[in-house]
């Protein structure tokens, strides 16, 4: 996988998620313990996923699919902890499901999470770098890749990689970029000035640009997805966001990875905020008060992706 930047984005991901492997910039990540926020923000999100896949079922014919027309082979593309992956699985019966990762600790993981999900007979989790190892992935009728092509300097280099190389004639090549932010607290929650969330993006959207500027072969393109499958060699299958909705008041483990978010925020965009809102996070990262974002009442967790399909002509 990339060697991703590990910023903290608004989208609940670390911005490590390329989940490639246990360096940044420098920076020694340790992504077995990331794994299990990684996880909390996959489990939170999972409505999206069998959502999403439910659509891409509609966009069948798949190639010499089975007899329930649903695609023979999936590959997950940075699966990470293998979430996305075993949702795949289980929307997919009939699918054999590849979940691909640069980090051997969360391949590790998707492992035993499809062991303990009762889908090890048609699951494998497998350790490769993107882009470098995308020729040695196995083909499959529909390829997923979710908030990961834009940790690769050159994206619109990885998809035609994809599309030549990974993706069988016939099939869907899947791209989850895009959306609108999370947010999980209210315009004025009464800490601080009104508008918290909405100055953190702009921090955010300043940190991913860097990212972006600082990643190997970094090529500078409008992220214009159906023009890039386009001129991946596919047509364009279709184009659909999906809302995560979880209102107020949030079960404990979307408040942990909700705090994770935050603290990495505090961590790594101090120097980009002012002092007050410094002060509004550590506020909300104190577990021992009722203003803390694990005991406040007024938290929630709403977010929308994009998914992008192009088919591969027979």
């Amino acid at each position: 996988m990339p060697t991703p930047h590990e910023h903290t984005g608004q989208d609940g991901h670390h911005h490590s998620h390329g989940h490639s492997h246990g360096h940044s910039h420098g920076i020694d990540l340790d992504w077995d313990a990331l794994g299990d926020d990684l996880e909390r923000q996959a489990e939170a999100r999972a409505g999206f996923i069998a959502e999403a896949a439910a659509w891409l079922g509609e966009l069948a014919p798949w190639p010499a699919g089975g007899a329930d027309g649903t695609p023979r082979r999936i590959i997950d593309v940075g699966g990470g902890p293998g979430t996305n992956a075993t949702l795949l699985a289980h929307a997919f019966p009939g699918a054999e499901v590849v979940a691909v990762d640069g980090s051997a600790a969360l391949v590790a993981r998707a492992r035993a999470r499809a062991e303990r999900e009762g889908l090890s007979g048609r699951f494998t989790a497998r350790e490769a770098q993107l882009p470098d190892d995308i020729d040695r992935l196995e083909t499959g009728d529909l390829v997923w890749s979710s908030r990961v092509i834009h940790h690769l300097g050159d994206q619109q280099a990885a998809l035609n990689r994809l599309a030549e190389h990974v993706l069988r004639p016939g099939g869907l090549l899947a791209v989850a970029e895009g959306g609108l932010e999370p947010r999980c607290l209210p315009r004025d929650f009464g800490i601080g000035k009104p508008g918290l969330e909405s100055r953190l993006e702009a921090a955010f959207q300043d940190e991913f640009a860097t990212m972006r500027r600082e990643l190997p072969g970094h090529a500078q393109l409008a992220e214009h997805w159906p023009a890039m499958l386009e001129r991946a060699g596919l047509r364009h299958a279709g184009t659909r966001s999906f809302l995560t909705d979880l209102p107020a008041p949030l079960d404990r483990p979307v408040r942990e990875h909700l705090r994770t978010r935050f603290a990495r925020t505090r961590e790594r965009m101090a120097d980009r905020l002012d002092a007050e809102d410094v002060r509004t996070l550590d506020a909300l990262l104190d577990d021992d008060s009722p203003a803390g974002i694990l005991q406040r009442p007024d938290v929630f967790y709403l977010t929308a992706t994009t998914v992008y399909a192009g088919r591969r002509e027979r």
